[in-house]
C-alpha cells in the first residue's frame, strides 16, 4: 500500500496571516522611501524641469554639457530615467525626447531602454515586495485562474501592454508585480516591448525645435501602429487557444 505525501504547492506563497517583524519593518521602510521620493518630487516642483518648454529653453546648455562631458551626461541621464520610472513619476515622454535630442535616435533609444527597464524592474519588485503576498492571501482563491493564465502567457501579454499606448507605463509596472510572472520574463518583455515607442520619441527629439506639444508625436497613425503591434504580440496566445479548442472538438 503506497503512502502519498502531500507536498506544498510552491506556485503559491505560504498563506501566513502574519509577517515576521523584519519583513514588516522592511516593507515600512520601502514604503517610506517611495512616499518620500514622490513627495519630494511634488514639494520641490521638480516636474517643471521635465516639461517640453523647459527642455526647449535649456537645449543649448544641455547640448553643450553633453558634448563636453559625454560619459557623465549618459550616466546622469540613465540615473534620472531610472529614478523617474522607479518612483512612477510623470515626465517619461519628455525624458525620452531629451535622450534623442542629446544622444541621437539610436543611442538615445538604447539609453532610454536601459533606464526604463531598470526603473520598471525596481517598481515591479517594490510592488511585489509590498503587496503581492497580501493580494495572494486576500484574493488568491478568486484570482487563481487569472493568475495562472497570465503566468502561462506572460510574455505575450506583457508585450501587448508595453506596445499599446492606452496602458500607462507605470501602471503596468505596478500591476505586473502583483501577478505570478517571473522576473526574467518581465524584464525581457519590458526591454523589447518599449523599443518602438522609445525610438519614435527619441527620433522626434532630434527635431526638437519643430515640436510644440507631445500630441504632435503621438499622432493617431502612430498610436494605431502601436496598437496593431500590440495585437500582433497576442497572436501566439490566440493561436494556442484555437488549437486547444480544435483538439478538444469531438469532430476533430
Amino acid at each position: 500500500m503506497k503512502t502519498h505525501i502531500m507536498e506544498p504547492d510552491m506556485s503559491h506563497p505560504a498563506n501566513t496571516s502574519n509577517d515576521s517583524p523584519n519583513s514588516v519593518m522592511g516593507k515600512i521602510l520601502t514604503g517610506c522611501v517611495l512616499l518620500a521620493g514622490i513627495g519630494a518630487f511634488f514639494f520641490f516642483d521638480l516636474g517643471q524641469y521635465l516639461s517640453l518648454d523647459s527642455l526647449k529653453a535649456n537645449r543649448d546648455i544641455l547640448l553643450q554639457y553633453t558634448n563636453s562631458h559625454y560619459g557623465i551626461a549618459v550616466g546622469m541621464f540613465i540615473l534620472i530615467y531610472i529614478l523617474q520610472t522607479a518612483f512612477s513619476l510623470p515626465g517619461g515622454a519628455v525624458l525620452t525626447l531629451t535622450g534623442g535630442f542629446l544622444f541621437g535616435s539610436l543611442m538615445g533609444t538604447l539609453f532610454v531602454n536601459v533606464g526604463a527597464t531598470v526603473g520598471a524592474t525596481l517598481a515591479f519588485l517594490a510592488a511585489r515586495y509590498l503587496l503581492h503576498d497580501w493580494v495572494e492571501r486576500k484574493f488568491g482563491d478568486r484570482l487563481g485562474a487569472i493568475q495562472a493564465g497570465f503566468a502561462e502567457n506572460a510574455f505575450s501579454y506583457l508585450m501587448t501592454l508595453r506596445l499599446i499606448p492606452a496602458f500607462p507605463f507605470f501602471l503596468v509596472n505596478l500591476v505586473s508585480g502583483l501577478t505570478r510572472v517571473t522576473l526574467g520574463t518581465y524584464v525581457l518583455a519590458t526591454s523589447i516591448g518599449i523599443i518602438p515607442g522609445s525610438f519614435v520619441f527619441a527620433f522626434a527629439g532630434r527635431q526638437l525645435g519643430t515640436i510644440n506639444s507631445l500630441s504632435e508625436i503621438a499622432s493617431p497613425p502612430v498610436l494605431l501602429a502601436f496598437t496593431l503591434l500590440g495585437l500582433l504580440a497576442l497572436m501566439p496566445v490566440a493561436y494556442r487557444k484555437w488549437t486547444n479548442m480544435k483538439s478538444r472538438s469531438p469532430h476533430s
